[in-house]
């Protein structure tokens, strides 16, 4: 059964967190874990159509073919490849590393030239939202603590093929750092949740396109 709904799924609600499945990553190691499967579900596909049954060492052969030419890839098998290749530099996988680290920044720019094809029937653009959201959660310690919110809670959605309006999106952003600056500039490091509590933000996502952001409505 593949990990990544399809388009007009209807939201599940994590069994290991108070989220939507996916939203409560990295945080919820359920969640975690299924947006990584949404990344590995796809290399093994291409692994499997492309080279067949392939030897650990084999796959790391595979992975350096492949971000050497991210552009010729789609998005979830480049970010794939970059996990089985540890950074020479700082040790971790390539691209995931702090921003200190010089050759994980390089990785992770040039992740971005990878192929985002938008499944049939959704709004131009899911797909770089949806890939952008990934990488922003897989990649947690380089990002703000509310930026980090607003792309977790957004990606259940777009995985079923929302994509809120520009405008939507800039106000959520405006009101998470209205909330953050309200409660603290360190607030939302140590309880991110707490932005989630704040009521002008619960206001503007109750009368969006998203009611449920927050996840399932009884469990809130």
């Amino acid at each position: 059964m593949a990990v990544r709904p399809e388009i007009g799924d209807p939201l599940r609600p994590c069994p290991a967190c108070p989220a939507w499945e996916f939203g409560g990553a990295p945080g919820c190691a359920r969640c975690a874990g299924l947006v990584d499967a949404l990344v590995e579900e796809a290399w093994q596909a291409y692994v499997a159509a492309d080279f067949g049954s392939l030897s650990p060492a084999e796959h790391a052969d595979v992975a350096r073919m492949v971000v050497q030419e991210p552009h010729r890839h789609d998005w979830r098998v480049v970010d794939a490849a970059l996990d089985l290749l540890p950074c020479d530099e700082c040790g971790a996988r390539l691209g995931s590393g702090p921003m200190s680290c010089g050759s994980c920044e390089v990785a992770h720019g040039f992740r971005y030239a990878a192929i985002e094809t938008d499944r049939p029937g959704v709004p131009p653009g899911n797909e770089h939202a949806v890939r952008v959201n990934v990488s922003v959660v897989r990649r947690p310690q380089v990002t703000s603590a509310q930026e980090l919110l607003a792309r977790r809670l957004l990606l259940p959605a777009l995985l079923v093929g929302h994509v809120p309006t520009t405008a939507q999106a800039q106000r959520f952003s405006a009101a998470l750092k209205d909330a953050a600056a309200r409660l603290g500039k360190s607030t939302p490091d140590r309880d991110p949740a707490a932005l989630i509590r704040d009521p002008a933000i619960a206001a503007l996502v109750a009368e969006s396109d998203f009611p449920h952001l927050f996840g399932p409505a009884d469990r809130t």
